[in-house]
Order: structure tokens, then C-alpha cells, then sequence
């Protein structure tokens, strides 16, 4: 437990005269300073982006993490800065973090790889690094990273399967150039290759935003066939449904992405028979991704690479649980505390299953928005 590490930490200050600090190091390869023995660690997040609603339930993931560590005194200074999803922005705003006295800085980052050189001079300063959700390349970062693969997958196979293995599909993309988008796509074509008679007919970025989504939809309708199913990547099912009904085209289905006004579109539509399914990795990573990075400034060991949870929501009774903790602007998510992030530890570590999320109403669930 937490309480544990800063207990022992601070009895080794009295030894550090005479002896190792090492039982508060890491010992991984990326660097590291005896954080723990100096009292609570300063801890900063590097967004690269909060332009949307997931982007910006990440950010009350991640404070409501901080007020919880702050309440047992186990973070010092924090701070959330947020680039303008541009690498250089955010290339920036690192360096200056490098001279602010920071043990650990979170990263969702910009470019897969653009940020890898601040990074490692981070690292080489004996900063503990993570990156999370939108990950990159470093070798000495830690990664907190969805199977955004996986997810691709999961949604084109139930497209296919829905679609007898036969039809017209939109592809919605996100954010161009970042690695969830370029794993998510990966999953759906992988998916997608085995079925001959499944046609992407049309591809558009829609930012994982509805507004976004909405106008390079309704861009690209007039050009396309008869489209019947959309892939998307989450927060753009609802603005993909919009255009259609604008152009008076026949609804398809549409893979919506956990938000709350997607989740209560899908309900809504029910009413007629409308069917589809909603999966999305969860921006209370964030939160897992504070308490990684505290667990490295007290030493705990751990993988470079960490899994984190998905969340697939397969079912109406599902989606209307979580349509009562999420509000039509949210993102389904729990908030992830300490506890949790020792037992994901603890699986990656055992290189076991990950760790289920705990739903509405389930003991140890906190909501975002509650």
C-alpha cells in the first residue's frame, strides 16, 4: 500500500548517511532519482489535446485522481498542460518541464514518435516517464496503452456479422498521425480482410468529435453508394447519424463510442428495432496512468508496457447503467484509484487478464461526473 512505501521511504531518509537508497529506486533502465525518500512526488501531465469530450473527461479523470492523492498527501505539486494538438506545442511545453523540478511527467502524446528526443533527455534527467492512451515509441517511457487494435477488430466483426458478410461500410477515423488511429484502422482492415463481400467505400477523419464527424460525413454522402454500417472511433457516431437523417439517407448501423449522447441516440433508436453496439477504451486512464506514474517515483517494479481497459457495452440494460452515471456531453468511465492501479500492476506484471472496471453501482465504483 501506499502508506507502506512513503512509511519506509521516509525511515531510510534517517539511513541515507550511512547507506542505499536503493529499496526507493526502481531500478529500470529509464533513470531515476530517489523521488520517495524526499517527501510526496511532483507529478505533470503533458496533453496533447482537449478539444473533445473525451479528451476533456481525461482531464476530470486525472484531477479527481489528484485531489485523492492530495487528500492522502501523496503528490506534491501537479499541473495539466495542454499543447494544441500539434508535436511541436507539446515538444515545447516538455522542455520547459525539464527545469521545473518535476519526478514524474505523464504524456498523451502528439506523435508516436516526434516526442521520443524530450522524452529520453527526460528520462536521462532521471524523470519517471509514462505515456498513456496515445502512446509513442520511447524506449525508456513507460506505456499505459489500450489494444486499440483489439478494438478495431471487435467492431468490424460484429459489423461483419451483423451484415450477413455482405455490404457497404464508412470508415469514421480520428485524429490523423496519432497511434489510436492508427491502430484502430489496422484492427478494422484485419478484421475486414476476411470477408470478400464487406466494401469500405468511403473514409473520413472525424476527430473523435460530433461536430467534426458530422461535416466531412455529410461531405462525402453524396458521393458514396447505399452505406450500410459506419466503423467510427468514438465520440462520432451521433454526428455520423445526424448527416445521414440530414440527407435523408437510411440510417445504417453505426458502431457509436461510449458517449453519452451516443448511448441515449442508440436508445432512442431502439424504440424502432435499431440495433448496434458501443465500445471504447476508457479516459479514466488517465487516472491509472497518475497512479503508474506514482508507483514509480516509490519504486515499485513493473513492465514497460501496462494494458488498460476496455470497455465494450453490448447490451441496452448496459447502456442504460451507464447512461445514468453519464451526462449527453461525458464518456463512460470510472474514475481508477490506487487500488486498481496495484492489481493492473500486479497483472502485467503476472502477464494475467486485465483487471475488470468497475461499472455504475458496483462496490469501488467513482463516477466522473457524480
Amino acid at each position: 500500500m501506499s502508506r507502506y512505501w512513503r512509511k519506509t521511504c521516509l525511515g531510510l531518509v534517517a539511513v541515507l548517511a550511512v547507506g542505499s537508497v536503493a529499496a526507493c529506486q526502481s531500478g529500470d533502465d529509464g533513470g531515476g532519482t530517489d523521488t520517495a525518500a524526499s517527501g510526496p512526488p511532483n507529478i505533470a501531465m503533458s496533453n496533447s489535446y482537449d478539444g473533445n469530450f473525451y479528451r476533456q473527461t481525461m482531464v476530470k479523470a486525472w484531477d479527481l485522481a489528484v485531489a485523492d492523492a492530495t487528500k492522502q498527501q501523496l503528490v506534491g505539486k501537479n499541473t495539466v498542460v495542454n499543447a494544441d494538438n500539434t508535436a511541436n506545442t507539446q515538444i515545447s511545453q516538455i522542455q520547459s518541464m525539464l527545469v521545473q523540478d518535476w519526478n514524474a511527467i505523464v504524456i498523451n502524446a502528439a506523435s508516436a514518435t516526434a516526442l521520443n528526443g524530450v522524452i529520453q533527455k527526460a528520462c536521462d534527467q532521471g524523470i519517471k516517464v509514462v505515456v498513456y492512451d496515445s502512446v509513442t515509441t520511447s524506449p525508456c517511457a513507460y506505456q499505459v496503452a489500450f489494444d486499440y487494435v483489439a478494438l478495431g477488430k471487435q467492431e468490424a466483426e460484429w459489423v461483419a456479422k451483423k451484415l450477413n458478410g455482405k455490404g457497404n461500410i464508412l470508415e469514421i477515423r480520428g485524429i490523423a498521425g496519432t497511434s489510436v488511429d492508427d491502430d484502430i484502422h489496422k484492427g478494422i482492415q484485419e478484421a475486414f480482410a476476411a470477408y470478400p463481400d464487406i466494401k469500405i467505400v468511403g473514409e473520413v477523419h472525424g476527430n473523435w468529435t460530433k461536430s467534426v464527424a458530422q461535416q466531412a460525413v455529410a461531405g462525402i454522402l453524396p458521393s458514396l453508394p447505399q452505406v450500410d454500417a459506419v466503423v467510427t472511433q468514438g465520440g462520432d457516431g451521433t454526428g455520423a447519424a445526424l448527416a445521414f437523417q440530414a440527407a435523408n439517407r437510411k440510417l445504417p448501423v453505426i458502431i457509436m463510442g461510449n458517449r453519452g449522447d451516443e448511448l441515449r441516440f442508440w436508445q432512442e433508436q431502439s424504440a424502432s428495432g435499431y440495433e448496434t453496439i458501443s465500445s471504447s477504451s476508457a479516459p479514466g486512464i488517465s487516472s491509472i496512468a497518475f497512479w503508474i506514474a506514482y508507483l514509480l517515483t516509490q519504486g515499485t517494479e513493473m513492465p514497460k508496457s501496462i494494458p488498460g481497459p476496455l470497455i465494450s457495452i453490448l447490451t441496452l440494460d448496459d447502456a442504460k447503467k451507464w447512461i445514468e452515471a453519464t451526462p449527453p456531453e461525458g464518456v463512460a468511465t470510472p474514475v481508477y484509484n490506487l487500488d486498481y492501479a496495484k492489481k493492473l500492476v500486479e497483472a502485467a506484471n503476472n502477464k494475467t487478464a486485465v483487471p475488470d472496471s468497475p461499472l455504475p453501482g458496483d462496490p469501488g465504483y467513482i463516477g466522473v461526473y457524480s
